[in-house]
């Protein structure tokens, strides 16, 4: 999922072998339903495929979603086959071992980085510069550690509960302890957020309905001492950390859409959620110049920098800055539909979840909810395939929990 070529790859291969075994694909009317949610962008680009200026370029981005009609029809047409908890875990601790691999191979390659992190100079870098050793934006990367951390998380929980052998509780806890630590070394607002969120999630409905009061209490003060011993050792070595969530977030908030104003804003207007502002104000005059159909799939960002041209904005210009945020892509590039279909996209997970009140399921609603406020992964191909393999598989298992004991309904 975090590396574009080999995951492109693999969705391939995983066509090329259900295409072989396709006789063996079955489907319900609720099935259909559940597939025509998860592929609802890539439809809504092809029927809003004419408004694309270029043809060419209409299509590329189209293929950057075919995951999102491949894995449903793949996925939820063998939904009984597929082992939600395992598939889970194994996810998250071989994402957990390649992140490790990644993270030795960045300190041999990169020691002068390692050098400025430990003597605290140009601590706001070092997230972003590992991210780029492996190819990733850093808040897409970050967006799936956090994801992999919550994971991680709740099959601490499980061993306890399952009363697994001691290796493998030490294990599972291993594993939990290298993925948040990840997250922390990625160093992403909203990725750290959620993943306090998410192990909040996992704590109230674990302990709620297996643990007694005092065991529950016991229980959240250790937690509470080891992730917060983790935050406070990576304070303590990034102090840049108290200034990225406080003044360096809400710094200029008197300049948005005026960020030329501010001195050297390319050093300065980053990070701050003034830029966003500044964007998402550009991004909504825009958009409702261009109502009812938008401006087209391949032409969002083209006319949004056109836009901040026209406006004399000239540091968003200079960068090229997308929408970070989907709602307003969608809106900016499909008019009045594009929102609705990416409410109809993120909110059938949140529905998921909640209906099987699994927290695993919920807590990556929460995060691919968040995440889309203030940026656009149904824009990127790491978004959109890491969303739609994971929608198909909450889907499954939500069908394999509602249709099971012979009361699933007639395949269609």
């Amino acid at each position: 999922m975090i590396f574009r070529k080999p995951c492109s790859l693999l969705i391939i291969l995983f066509g090329v072998f259900n295409l072989i075994f396709i006789r063996k694909l079955k489907f319900t009317k609720t099935a259909w339903i559940l597939i025509l949610c998860i592929a609802s962008p890539v439809l809504l680009e092809l029927l809003l495929f004419w408004n694309n200026d270029s043809f060419s370029k209409g299509l590329k981005a189209i293929e950057k979603s075919i995951s999102l009609l491949l894995f449903p029809i793949f996925i939820i047409g063998n939904y009984q086959r597929v082992k939600f908890l395992k598939l889970i875990e194994t996810y998250s601790i071989a994402t957990t071992m390649v992140m490790l691999g990644f993270v030795i191979r960045f300190y041999i390659l990169y020691p002068d980085l390692l050098s400025k992190y430990l003597n605290r100079i140009d601590l706001f870098e070092i997230g972003y510069k590992f991210a780029d050793s492996i190819g990733i934006h850093a808040p897409a990367l970050n967006m799936h550690l956090a994801f992999v951390s919550v994971c991680a998380f709740y099959f601490v929980f499980y061993s306890f509960h399952n009363n697994e052998k001691r290796a493998l509780k030490i294990l599972r806890f291993a594993v939990f302890l290298l993925s948040f630590s990840f997250v922390l070394l990625v160093n992403t607002r909203m990725a750290l957020v959620n993943v306090l969120i998410g192990y909040a999630i996992v704590f109230i409905v674990e302990i709620k309905s297996k643990f007694s009061l005092n065991r529950m209490a016991l229980t959240l003060i250790a937690l509470l001492l080891v992730i917060g011993g983790i935050l406070f050792f990576f304070v303590q070595k990034n102090p840049y950390m108290k200034q990225k969530y406080s003044t360096v977030t809400f710094a200029y908030m008197d300049k948005v859409g005026k960020l030329d104003e501010i001195d050297h804003p390319e050093i300065y207007a980053f990070n701050t959620l003034a830029t966003r502002l500044s964007i998402w104000k550009s991004a909504w005059e825009l958009s409702i110049k261009n109502l009812p159909f938008g401006v087209g799939a391949s032409d969002g960002k083209p006319e949004l920098n056109k836009y901040y041209k026209e406006t004399n904005q000239h540091f968003l210009a200079k960068f090229e800055f997308p929408t970070h945020n989907q709602f307003l892509d969608f809106l900016l590039k499909f008019g009045i539909l594009g929102p609705l279909v990416v409410m109809l996209y993120i909110f059938t997970i949140g529905y998921l979840g909640y209906d099987l009140k699994n927290p695993l399921i919920i807590s990556f609603f929460i995060i691919f909810f968040t995440s889309n406020l203030i940026d656009d992964f149904l824009l990127r191909f790491d978004g959109i395939a890491f969303s739609g393999l994971w929608f198909s598989v909450f889907s499954s298992y939500w069908l394999q929990q509602k249709f099971t004991l012979g009361k699933e309904p007639e395949a269609v």
